[in-house]
């Protein structure tokens, strides 16, 4: 059983990484049309928006990059997992407000067109992962035999 835990943390731990990697990598390409995306929740102060825009896509890879080299993994693993939650709270008051807009997660261009619902249940899936993820690495000996 502790192989198959190793091996899920793992699979976890590498899913995650390559989430936010590419998120982050596709919102730093096109910072404006993220900032516009970000304006869109009408949550932020208009100056706000631009910080949250050139900030969020460069934490986003640098956590996704902590899990891909398995270094720092519960720091990370707690950015992911509060970031998760404050987008899925915005979600939740998006679908309160009953605004039509796409989340921009994966393409500040636009496009992709994914719904505030659609967003949400993907972002329940990633806090699945982040804490499944959690778990094992602490079940696993303390992450000893997960650094392996």
């Amino acid at each position: 059983m502790k192989r198959l835990e190793v091996w899920l943390y793992h699979l976890c731990r590498l899913i995650l990484a390559a989430v936010f990697i590419y998120a982050g990598s596709v919102k730093m390409n096109d910072v404006v049309a993220f900032a516009g995306h970000v304006a869109a929740y009408q949550l932020l102060p208009y100056s706000s928006n631009y910080l949250v825009a050139v900030t969020l896509p460069y934490v986003e890879f640098l956590v996704g990059m902590l899990l891909l080299l398995n270094s720092r993994v519960r720091p990370a693993l707690l950015t992911i997992g509060g970031m998760t939650l404050v987008f899925m709270l915005a979600l939740v008051l998006v679908l309160l407000r009953d605004l039509n807009i796409d989340c921009g997660c994966f393409d500040p261009g636009g496009g992709q067109g994914v719904s505030a619902w659609g967003a949400l249940l993907r972002d329940v899936g990633l806090m699945v992962l982040v804490v499944l993820c959690w778990w094992l690495r602490t079940r696993t000996s303390d992450g000893e035999s997960a650094e392996r």
